[in-house]
């Protein structure tokens, strides 16, 4: 499946629009984690506990973007967006969307 955050894909024809496909995922933080950011906030550095579970959402979403635009019959999906939110007290969303399109080579 092609993925793209560009409206149109290069090479490629857009030959049927599916319409909106979305994914998601709500994940809570760690404890544990929490207390190390806590301490990195003081000297500084990557939080690498939140850098995990944020790449960790990032893929769910994306692979519940990609089975709805399979289900659809789709081939690709353009115009892809992420955005964040904070559900709760320490529970946030990722949240992507796109374009489900049919494309073939020029």
């Amino acid at each position: 499946m092609l993925i793209s955050n560009m409206e149109v894909v290069p090479g490629k024809k857009i030959v049927q629009h599916l319409g909106l496909v979305q994914g998601s995922t709500v994940r809570a933080k760690h404890a544990g984690r929490d207390i190390m950011a806590g301490l990195k906030n003081i000297f500084g550095g990557e939080l690498k506990g939140y850098t995990e579970l944020l790449h960790d959402s990032r893929e769910e979403a994306m692979e519940r973007l990609q089975q709805q635009a399979q289900a659809l019959g789709a081939n690709a999906v353009i115009n892809v967006r992420f955005s964040t939110s904070s559900i709760a007290a320490g529970a946030s969303e990722i949240f992507v969307y796109g374009t489900a399109v049919v494309v073939e080579d020029r």
